[in-house]
């Protein structure tokens, strides 16, 4: 049976906007933003386009204009697959949808660049089919671009609900069996050559989690993928991911660094006295808010931010140092010069009603997210129904619509990343110390009640993931990419915990100065307009394929 689900009207205007990892990085605390989100697009509300819900994770998502999204060489196309490649459990079949890019394939001597839709709608993908690093590579080899979407992600459904049995098919060995599926068995169409592989080089590329899929089918299937790029890849999972906020302290404009960390210091410290937390949290625009902890993961938001940062300022977002700047603004009587005063400076304290006095970085953090986080909040809901996580109920939709449950399914069975405060105190820190295991992972069981055929584990099990490789994943053709301040570099290959390695073409090891999230993923319709260090990946980019495509001509040409 071919499970292919006709969405409704209302289903459509639901799913518009797809659930970003960076936001479900939040845990229980993301779902509420992701329905908070949801709510303003469905009664029709303009979303801010840099604010508080825009992801990079991965992945920015990029704004896709209308002409392009109709774009006839853009048309969707399906490819049937086994719901199940590896048992007899069920029979059903779903279709899989990709894009492909033919404007500069060259008959004969061709190569196919396939990159992996990853966690999110495959349309969130075509602008890198467009102008982006699949059009960059095809242009510079007379290549095929292809964007593949992830099996249960945008309109690739596999079932007809998010229950924990119906999403029991959602894990990296059935993904990795699709996209393997489809290079070895799919037909073009309009073109008349076999370009299935292995008689045909597949170059897999992929950002972020789907970076971490290009290092592992080229690992996994080596006959098929003839070569692999892995930017951002995350292919060490990590049950706790504290560290991806430690980059983030230690790469922010110092002034903003330790203003956040004096300030979580201070909320903390006030929060465990008690005396003064109602005032506090009025301090933010949340007095109704019952639990701290749901209070501290409420004003850590602006902090994902930081991954959503692009060197095109048409797909970047400028909200954390927009943030950064607010901490440190002079209030209405204050001297603007109080500003160079170190925290907690007597000119730089502020009182309230209730004895409350803290720093102006303190008001200035509560003014932010009363304005940008709490305003989302509709009128007639309270505080708890909008930022609580503690209410079970709030998780248990199972809906095609609840799309949050899709990612975070993959975190609770696999991957793992809950973004916990650092386990050593004396580690400074710009989230609070509440943030732990516990809270972070709740979701998990809130979300996913035990089914008949599947049940989550207490804890992802990340063996599966980082027995592919780790942070010494290697082989050759296989290019690793990564961004100096990006907050997913702890789990790459370019970690501090991983060995160095050597930059050769064979195995390309590389690093973007100043670079985020797969920041060799964009693109420009003139590459002279890039910056400097953008042109210089994309060049290196382009001969280290050239290079591996000539191997493979000399070995056809052998045979």
């Amino acid at each position: 049976m071919i499970l292919r689900v006709v969405a409704l009207a209302t289903l459509g205007c639901l799913m518009a906007h797809a659930a970003k990892p960076n936001l479900l990085r939040l845990g229980p605390q993301g779902v509420n933003f992701w329905k908070l989100d949801q709510l303003h697009s469905s009664n029709s509300q303009q979303l801010p386009v840099d604010g508080l819900f825009l992801q990079d994770s991965s992945e920015t998502p990029l704004q896709l204009p209308h002409e392009l999204n109709n774009k006839p060489e853009f048309t969707a196309q399906w490819f049937e697959q086994p719901l199940d490649h590896f048992g007899s459990s069920t029979n059903d079949t779903f279709m899989q949808r990709y894009w492909v890019n033919k404007r500069h394939y060259q008959p004969g001597s061709s190569v196919v660049f396939l990159l992996d839709g990853g966690e999110t709608s495959g349309e969130d993908r075509i602008p890198f089919l467009d102008t982006g690093i699949v059009d960059i590579l095809a242009r510079a080899t007379g290549g095929l671009g292809v964007v593949l979407e992830h099996r249960y992600y945008g309109e690739s459904i596999a079932t007809k609900n998010l229950t924990t049995d119906s999403l029991r098919f959602l894990n990296n060995a059935q993904s990795a069996a699709d996209s393997a599926n489809f290079m070895a068995n799919v037909q073009f169409s309009g073109i008349d050559e076999n370009l299935t592989a292995p008689g045909t080089p597949w170059i897999y590329y992929g950002g972020s989690y789907a970076g971490a899929r290009a290092a592992h089918m080229r690992v996994l299937y080596p006959d098929l993928v003839y070569g692999a790029i892995a930017s951002s890849a995350v292919t060490h999972a990590a049950i706790i991911n504290w560290e991806y906020m430690d980059i983030i302290r230690r790469y922010a404009d110092p002034t903003c660094s330790l203003h956040l960390q004096k300030a979580i210091e201070t909320i903390d410290t006030i929060l465990d006295h008690r005396v003064l937390s109602a005032p506090l949290k009025a301090l933010f625009g949340v007095h109704g808010l019952n639990h701290d902890v749901d209070f501290v993961s409420l004003i850590e938001s602006p902090l994902g931010s930081w991954q959503a940062k692009v060197w095109d300022p048409q797909v970047g977002s400028t909200t954390f140092d927009e943030f950064c700047a607010a901490l440190n603004q002079p209030l209405g009587h204050k001297k603007p010069n109080m500003t160079r005063l170190e925290y907690g400076h007597p000119d730089r304290m502020v009182s309230f009603p209730g004895g409350l006095k803290v720093d102006i970085a303190i008001v200035n953090y509560g003014a932010w997210i009363k304005k940008h986080v709490v305003s989302r909040c509709p009128e007639g809901f309270s505080h708890e129904e909008c930022f609580g996580t503690f209410d079970d109920t709030h998780y248990q939709d199972t809906s095609l619509s609840e799309i949050w449950r899709l990612w975070l399914f993959q975190v609770c069975t696999e991957w793992g990343y809950f973004t916990t405060a650092p386990p050593d105190p004396t580690v400074p820190r710009i989230i609070s110390k509440r943030i732990d295991l516990e809270y972070e992972s709740k979701i998990c069981r809130q979300a996913y009640d035990p089914g008949e055929h599947f049940t989550v584990p207490p804890l992802p099990n990340v063996t599966v993931v980082n027995e592919l490789g780790d942070f010494d994943i290697a082989m050759d053709r296989l290019a690793i990419i990564d961004g100096e301040v990006d907050p997913w570099r702890p789990d790459t290959p370019h970690s501090d915990y991983a060995n160095d390695r050597e930059d050769t073409m064979l195995r390309p090891f590389k690093i973007i100065p100043n670079g985020v999230h797969h920041y060799d993923e964009y693109g420009l319709q003139n590459p002279d307009d890039e910056p400097p260090e953008i042109r210089k990946i994309h060049e290196e980019m382009v001969a280290f394929v050239q290079h591996w495509l000539r191997d493979w001509k000399a070995d056809s040409q052998e045979i």
